[in-house]
């Protein structure tokens, strides 16, 4: 790992060192769990702002508090199709974006 005054320079290395090179399956592990946090992070900011709780969530999910729970804190990951139903639930849209290069 490359630091100047405790500044990263080359953060692939630190990502190296930590969960492995990029192909292993350590790495593809370390970034499932990262993938999950976020989503688990993005659910849980879209249902505090609607100001829903995670038991009205799970009411209108047909699903339960600590299932809600599990995919915030991200150590489940929810199916696609839960994923939607979360976010109809909250009045929400998912938009699929072609970026401007």
């Amino acid at each position: 790992m490359q630091t100047n005054n405790h500044k990263i320079v080359d953060y692939d290395l630190v990502l190296d060192a930590k969960f492995g090179k990029e192909g292993t399956p350590e790495r593809a592990k370390a970034e499932e769990d990262a993938y999950s946090f976020y989503s688990g992070q993005i659910l849980q900011d879209a249902r505090k702002e609607a100001k829903v709780t995670q038991a009205e969530l799970a009411r209108r999910t047909n699903t339960t508090k600590s299932y809600i729970s599990k995919v915030e804190n991200g150590i489940i990951t929810p199916s696609v199709g839960m994923f939607y139903r979360f976010i109809a639930a909250l009045g929400l849209r998912v938009e699929v974006v072609k970026p401007i290069y």
